[in-house]
């Protein structure tokens, strides 16, 4: 079969044609009325591809970002860049730009023009409803979390990045119930999935299923699963065989919620495809990240391509833009360095209606000190058979020693989650630094203390009962004025009263006294006279273990008085609740 020559094709449409594309309309008035008008290759190109696309009206002035308006003014010679351009029509669309019937100007004739889509402000989403607030009112939202999760819901794809302490977890879990979706799928870090499931738990009866291992279940509301496993339930091949492994893609999500969505930022890792993948079919995804990681903006990329940023239409253009990125030669091939930064404010500037980034000090109704929790859960026979052991001991000698003695006994297994608590610790020390703050850790034993030093050996100090008065207090001195010291690591008694850690900003609980008054006393190192921050306070906690009832009891106790024990002595009534739980 003989192939027409374009020209010719487009020539022969055009004859005919009878939609609503200025630009096609116009040629077809060139070659009806101009003899010798022939069409270009790409004007036939053009004809041929959207002859069949419908036009969208518009009529409106949409705002552009300086640099095109500025590039508008010198190719046009106009006497100041417009800040907007009317749109009267949408004539069709490429991945990178819209071809646009309308002005640039006031004065000017309407014609036809392309725009780059990162030219284009993005329009400001707001939620058109007022939401009703009441069902909340056992842990109501604040103003700040309201914001949040007004934004979430206006907008299909967005990202949440907070600073930590800001309440994320809540603002997405109102908005989840609040926007109907039915099924909803949450991707977080394992550490978190309990604290997902009691945060949901807080709000509503609907059926939770936390993903393990390789169970999976069709009949839920809420999926939680870590990213760790996600490879058990989806993957990217293509084949027809592999239709049996997308559990996640063939279950009908409406809405996903990625917690930590930093996790995602290396578009070469398994996970990032993998969730890339699944979150291409879902139609409501909202980011959650406390670390929104520009300075790095290659770091960044993914996020606002999943959110689908008109920034992320190009690799090469964003990270020549915004990574001051550029090609150098290894051997016979040629590599990209995106590890720069440049151009920030702009990236900024055409993200921020995409993005809700709010710092602690630009809140004005946190409370001075957050208190958070984190469930985790403990796997470890050891626990098991020590635990057995007390229990049976105790039980053989009830009448015969006194409390005291009894929880004594308790101290290789609070030594036991001391030291496997570390890794969770260590997550949320990293937090701390990756956002260049300073933080507290408290631990009641020499072994947690000397093992967390020696992991932050560089830009950490100590103080326990080892140490001189002078020693302590250079650990003391350090920590409040050098810079590159980001951890201090204390234990709870020697370093819970009696000094000031002000350039902290957060305070991390690695395991649990059980003298109610050390932890609040513990609290306040960072929250005293000279703090101008709002404080975090963490008590990662092991859900499936004696510390649960623990720090349950601490929190109902610590606050009445015949609990204080100044002598670090149990309190009466602590002792004989633990011990009635436990037994």
């Amino acid at each position: 079969m003989e192939t027409k020559i374009p020209e010719i094709v487009a020539r022969e449409i055009l004859f005919s044609y009878a939609g609503s594309n200025n630009h096609l309309l116009d040629l077809k008035r060139k070659v009806l009325e101009l003899k010798n008008y022939s069409l270009s290759r790409p004007q036939a190109d053009y004809v041929i591809k959207y002859e069949k696309v419908i036009p969208k009206v518009a009529r409106k002035w949409v705002k552009v970002f300086s640099s095109f308006a500025e590039k508008m003014r010198e190719d046009r010679l106009l006497p100041v860049a417009p800040e907007q351009i009317w749109v009267e029509k949408l004539l069709c669309e490429t991945d990178k730009a819209y071809h646009i019937w309308g002005k640039v100007v006031d004065g000017d004739i309407l014609h036809a023009f392309w725009v780059p889509k990162i030219a284009i402000i993005p329009e400001e989403k707001k939620l058109n409803r007022t939401i009703d607030y009441s069902p909340y009112d056992n842990r109501p939202p604040m103003d700040h979390q309201k914001e949040a999760i007004e934004k979430l819901l206006a907008n299909d794809k967005f990202i949440l990045a907070d600073d930590m302490g800001l309440g994320k977890t809540t603002a997405a879990v109102i908005a989840a119930l609040e926007s109907g979706a039915k099924k909803i799928l949450i991707v977080c870090p394992a550490t978190l999935k309990i604290n997902w499931e009691r945060e949901i738990k807080n709000y509503t009866d609907r059926r939770i299923l936390v993903i393990e291992g390789r169970k999976w279940g069709s009949t839920f509301d809420f999926y939680i699963i870590n990213y760790d496993i996600l490879k058990n339930f989806h993957t990217t091949d293509k084949s027809e065989d592999s239709e049996a492994y997308k559990l996640i893609a063939n279950n009908g999500f409406d809405l996903a919620i990625v917690d930590e969505a930093h996790y995602i930022s290396n578009a070469t890792a398994q996970r990032t495809k993998l969730l890339n993948d699944i979150l291409g079919i879902i139609p409501k995804v909202w980011l959650l990240t406390g670390t929104p990681m520009t300075s790095r903006p290659i770091n960044y990329y993914n996020l606002l391509k999943i959110v689908e940023s008109p920034l992320a239409l190009n690799w090469q253009s964003y990270v020549r833009r915004y990574c001051a990125g550029y090609q150098f030669r290894v051997g016979n091939r040629k590599v990209w360095n995106t590890s720069g930064a440049s151009n920030l404010d702009e990236l900024r500037e055409k993200t921020k209606n995409l993005v809700l980034r709010r710092m602690k000090t630009d809140i004005l109704d946190l409370p001075e000190k957050i208190i958070t929790p984190v469930y985790l859960e403990l796997q470890s026979k050891f626990y098991d058979n020590e635990l057995e052991d007390f229990i049976r001991i105790s039980s053989e000698n009830k009448q015969k020693e006194s409390i005291s003695v009894t929880l004594n006994r308790l101290m290789n297994i609070r030594q036991l989650i001391a030291m496997e608590k570390i890794p969770y610790t260590c997550e949320l020390i990293d937090k701390f630094i990756e956002q260049n703050k300073k933080v507290i850790v408290f631990t009641n034993f020499t072994a947690s203390l000397d093992a967390l030093h020696e992991k932050y050996k560089k830009n950490s100090v100590i103080l326990d009962g080892r140490m001189s008065k002078d020693k302590r207090q250079e650990s003391v001195d350090k920590f409040q004025t050098n810079d590159k010291i980001k951890v201090f690591i204390s234990n709870i008694v020697a370093g819970g009263v009696g000094i000031t850690l002000t350039a902290a900003e957060g305070v991390i609980m690695n395991d649990l006294s059980f003298v109610p008054a050390h932890h609040s006393q513990a609290e306040d190192r960072a929250y005293r006279h000279g703090q101008t921050k709002s404080v975090l306070v963490y008590y990662p906690v092991f859900d499936n273990t004696i510390e649960i009832q623990v720090y349950n009891i601490l929190q109902k106790k610590k606050n009445i008085i015949d609990q204080v024990m100044g002598d670090g002595e149990y309190g009466d009534t602590f002792a004989s609740e633990l011990l009635k739980n436990l037994l």
